[in-house]
């Protein structure tokens, strides 16, 4: 069995009473959050950090206390663990990666649990998210 790691993150962002989630469609069509694999020498928040601005060129602080994994087998023989972060965002101007992102948006929480997440694990992570995020850092982000 191989055993392979990625980290990414649950970004999201406050406009105007509104929460919204920074989603990528890859090439395959699934709408998952920026993710990919750990490098050699990087730390988990480093990989999600590194992955959200190539995947989806927007920059982001990692916001303390929230971590979720998600573990599943991708191929035979593949075990695969995601480690998510919440993040915040530094900036907003959306540009895809070529070759593995079709699509990079900002979609309302509830369109995407509803509508675009395609896998029920990644819909419970932005459902811990969110709850963390209000719980934690949405006064203070109304700022």
């Amino acid at each position: 069995m191989r055993y392979v790691k990625s980290c990414g993150a649950v970004v999201l962002h406050n406009i105007e009473s509104k929460l919204y989630v920074l989603l990528v469609q890859q090439i395959a069509g699934h709408w998952i959050f920026p993710k990919g694999r750990v490098e050699d020498s990087e730390s988990e928040e480093e990989t999600a950090i590194r992955e959200v601005k190539e995947e989806t060129n927007v920059d982001i602080e990692i916001l303390p206390g929230f971590k979720e994994k998600v573990n599943y087998s991708p191929f035979f023989n593949v075990t695969k663990d995601v480690i998510y972060f919440l993040g915040k965002p530094k900036n907003f101007e959306l540009k895809k990666q070529i070759g593995e992102i079709e699509i990079v948006e900002w979609v309302k929480v509830d369109e995407a649990l509803k509508n675009r997440i395609t896998h029920d694990q990644n819909k419970e992570v932005l459902e811990k998210a969110i709850n963390f995020y209000i719980n934690n850092f949405w006064e203070y982000d109304k700022k």
